[in-house]
């Protein structure tokens, strides 16, 4: 319940901004229902609104949702035997930050019904909250609809924060990405780079370059 009703909060920031970019609500709530990612849907719709080409949307929500392939296989050490190849397909379209750091905590094996429960409430929150964003945003005005879309940067922020003050290698992967994303901006010479394929190179670069300066350090086999 707590992740459906944080969901609900957020999407309504989704709903509200996707419309504000000039989608209609049945497209805005169909991205909702098909992708069930915050960051790959707010990267999207910007690349929908910019006129951005198949390729650049396809590379984008490679880089931007690669994690959650690393979430399952590392979730997958903890499935029980009820999860059959379907299962297995089921659920991992509904893995996300949350359901995967809830599900890595819980001790033992966990089933296949456990996972479809808390995916479910998830997927309603996060549906019907971009549902009624979206209808709020054609209805308010436009500077509550704007103020109300910032809830989805907020949550960014806060995602990014307490790994930021734990981590040197992640202060230097935001500051590098910062950097990038502002000489793509306001530089001229990069103007013809759109903002799909910026944010794709600001997200490698930075990311490259810390794992290089501030390495995992492996844990022995012991």
């Amino acid at each position: 319940m707590p992740i459906g009703l944080g969901y609900f909060s957020v999407s309504f920031g989704f709903g509200i901004m996707a419309v504000s970019l000039g989608l209609d609500i049945l497209p805005t709530v169909l991205i909702s229902m098909t992708n069930l990612t915050s960051a790959g849907q707010a990267a999207g719709v910007k690349i929908i609104a910019d006129n951005g080409s198949f390729a650049e949307m396809a590379l984008t929500e490679l880089v931007i949702n690669l994690r959650y392939a690393l979430m399952s296989i590392a979730l997958s050490q903890k499935l029980d035997e009820s999860f059959t190849l379907k299962n297995r397909l089921g659920v991992s379209f509904g893995i996300t930050d949350e359901i995967f750091a809830v599900s890595s905590s819980q001790k033992g094996k966990i089933n296949a019904l456990y996972m479809y429960g808390m995916i479910l409430i998830s997927f309603i929150g996060w549906v019907s909250g971009t549902f009624l964003g979206a209808f709020a945003g054609n209805i308010l005005p436009e500077k509550i609809s704007l103020s109300l879309g910032i809830t989805l940067y907020g949550m960014f922020i806060a995602i990014i924060l307490p790994a930021l003050k734990k981590s040197a290698g992640v202060a230097v992967a935001v500051a590098i990405s910062c950097a990038l994303s502002l000489v793509f901006e306001f530089v001229p010479v990069f103007n013809f780079i759109s903002g799909g394929f910026a944010i794709i190179i600001s997200a490698i670069a930075a990311a490259a370059l810390a794992a290089f300066v501030f390495p995992v350090k492996e844990e022995d086999e012991s």
